[in-house]
């Protein structure tokens, strides 16, 4: 996580510290719609990859998709503290599947 930490941070310092050329402060110029898109894209990419079996463009495309979330997180407010508090929590759960709800299985 101490990379994906560091990566935040940089993204942090060019939203509060705008530098001209800045992919990432062009992004956060062009506004929410513009992260987003760029999220979806990203993880449309990925399925993509993953799909085609090329494992070294999936790794890619992962780190492209990762490095939006941090741009999209950053614009929310949400930091990397904060996920890494509710995927701990996640993992010491034990039997986290949602309970059965029975259903008609013929539709």
């Amino acid at each position: 996580m101490e990379t994906i930490k560091g990566l935040y941070d940089v993204v942090l310092k060019r939203k509060n510290s705008p530098q001209e050329g800045s992919y990432t402060c062009y992004l956060f110029e062009k506004g929410l719609d513009k992260i987003l898109k760029k999220c979806g894209e990203e993880c449309s990419e990925v399925i993509i990859a993953a799909k085609n079996g090329n494992k070294e463009d999936t790794r890619e495309e992962i780190c492209d998709l990762l490095y939006h979330l941090l741009v999209m997180m950053a614009q929310q407010g949400i930091s990397v503290e904060e996920i890494e508090e509710i995927l701990e929590k996640r993992r010491q759960k034990i039997g986290n599947l949602k309970e059965f709800h029975q259903t008609d299985h013929n539709t």
